[in-house]
This record gives structure tokens, C-alpha cells and sequence, in this order.
């Protein structure tokens, strides 16, 4: 199957007890690199997350974030600071004396003064249950995020799979008409030899079992029937893997590599009119193709 590497996903839920954000990007890579941010309070989950993406994502960059927001109201930390407050004491009784201030500090006194109090929250604990419940809801969050990345993926893998089918089309055409020239090229040469023969008879007395042995000769280098043989089977291959259920990136990239060294020794054999040119072509198209094979997972 021929399915993208690259997607995002974003998922939240939120109900009495908590909010739950994932948010999924994958990038290509040539293994599966997962990259995961979960809160420390939920990291024993990481190896049943890892897994979950396992069965979902063969290959790739996965970077998946978990956030998590408790409705629990958090507790209340007042500390004082002792300190301040006897350096104070101390300050307001030389005040006193002097008859500067009268009276006792009041709590209202205190909170005019940021260096007296330090408030802060103070979150309290989660149960064990609500934890096991959390953890539990953001599993299935996290599930729900892939198969939202699974279904990008799949969309962007088919419009990959239009480009490489109508570039695959484009080059076996391309091969078949090498194909053509080459056999129209090779029996132009043969041609050209006898003549080539039949002048030098004339003049000298030509060995003709060497000769024609020197035409087989020549015409056998020039064949490439084995080669398109084995770009026709590359090219049947493809289709089955593409058609497969499996990923299929890393086998269609060593398959394009294949196709481009056949393609590369037609070009060296084949004799004929246009061949170098289908050539080129058809390596320009294997190249095309060989950049978007990167994208398949």
C-alpha cells in the first residue's frame, strides 16, 4: 500500500475530570523514530503508547504530545516569611520608640507587603483510580489521533500513488519504444555490414563463415532483451507491491534503483536513432519518481 509518511493530527477531550490534548506530526524518515512528551505523573503508559503507534506507523519521524489538565481545584500554600517579619518587628519597635507609629502590625498590613507572604498552589494528589481513568481516556485519545494521522496519510498516499502510477505508465512506454528502436537500430547495423561485406568481395576473398560469425557477434552485444525482460518483471512487481497491504516504501526505493540500472545498460547497448534519447527520458522520469518514493512509508 502506498501511504504517506507525513500527516498531523490533533485531538482533544475534555469532561467533569480532565481535558486531554494530543497533538500527532510525522515527518519522513527512513525508520520509525518516536518521539513522545507525556506528563512524568503518566509515564509508566509510554511503552503501551510506543506500542500503539508501533502497529500503526511502520516508518517515519512520529513526534506525539499528551497534555493533560486536571478539574481538580488545587490547594492553597501560604508560607511566611519568618525573617522579614522579625526584621520588621524590630524596625516598627525603633518606630514606636520614637513615637513615629503606634499600634500592631494587622494581617491586612501584612498582605501589602509581597515580602512578608508567599502564596502559591499546591496541587493536590490524584487518587490511584482517577489516575488508572485518566490514563485509560488518554490511551484511547492517543488512539483516536492516529487513525485521524492514518486517514491524512492514506489521502496523501493516494494522490502519490496517481504521480507514480502515470510516471511507472510513462517510463515502461518510454522502454518499449527504446525496445522498438533498438531492434530497428540493430538491423540497420546488420544491414550496413553486409553491404559492408558485399563491397569487399569484390576486391578481396572475404572469409564468410568469420564474417557472418563477426554479425552474430555484433548483433548480441547490441540485444537487450534481457534487460527489458527484467524491467517488464520490475515493473509487474511494483504494481503488486503497491496493490499489497503492507508498506511498501523501502522495497519500491530498491526497485527504482533497479529499474534505473537496466535502463542504464539499454542505454549503453542498444544502437538505433532516438534510443539516447528515450534514454534520458525514461531516467529523468525513474529519477522523478525515486524523490517521491521518499514520502512512501
Amino acid at each position: 500500500m502506498i501511504k504517506s509518511m507525513t500527516g498531523f493530527a490533533s485531538v482533544t477531550r475534555e469532561d467533569d475530570r480532565a481535558t486531554i490534548s494530543v497533538t500527532i506530526r510525522a515527518l519522513n524518515h527512513r525508520h520509525l523514530d518516536l518521539q513522545l512528551r507525556v506528563p512524568a505523573a503518566y509515564a509508566a503508559i509510554e511503552s503501551d503508547l510506543r506500542a500503539l503507534v508501533g502497529r500503526r506507523v511502520a516508518r517515519g519521524r512520529v513526534e506525539l504530545s499528551l497534555s493533560l489538565q486536571l478539574r481538580q481545584p488545587p490547594g492553597i500554600e501560604v508560607e511566611f516569611n519568618e525573617a522579614f517579619g522579625t526584621a520588621l518587628e524590630q524596625a516598627l519597635e525603633q518606630a514606636r520608640a520614637r513615637g513615629l507609629v503606634a499600634g500592631a502590625l494587622t494581617p491586612g498590613d501584612l498582605l501589602r507587603l509581597p515580602q512578608a507572604l508567599t502564596i502559591r498552589e499546591r496541587q493536590t494528589e490524584v487518587d490511584e483510580a482517577l489516575q488508572l481513568e485518566i490514563a485509560s481516556r488518554a490511551y484511547q485519545t492517543i488512539g483516536e489521533a492516529l487513525a485521524d494521522l492514518d486517514t491524512m496519510r492514506s489521502r496523501e498516499g493516494d494522490q502519490l500513488r496517481a504521480d507514480l502510477d502515470e510516471r511507472r505508465t510513462l517510463v515502461a512506454d518510454l522502454v518499449e519504444r527504446v525496445a522498438v528502436a533498438a531492434d530497428q537500430g540493430r538491423a540497420a547495423m546488420e544491414e550496413r555490414l553486409h553491404e559492408r561485406v558485399r563491397e569487399l568481395r569484390a576486391d578481396l576473398q572475404a572469409d564468410e563463415t568469420a564474417v557472418a560469425q563477426e554479425i552474430v557477434r555484433m548483433a548480441a552485444r547490441s540485444d537487450i532483451s534481457e534487460e527489458l525482460a527484467r524491467f517488464r518483471a520490475h515493473v509487474s512487481h511494483w504494481i503488486t507491491l503497491a496493490d499489497s497491504a503492507e508498506p511498501c516504501g523501502r522495497k519500491l526505493d530498491f526497485l527504482l534503483q533497479e529499474m534505473n540500472r537496466e535502463v542504464n545498460t539499454m542505454g549503453s547497448k542498444a544502437d538505433g536513432l532516438r534510443v539516447s534519447e528515450l534514454i534520458i527520458a525514461a531516467k529523468a522520469e525513474l529519477e522523478k519518481m525515486r524523490e517521491q518514493v521518499q514520502n512512501v512509508e
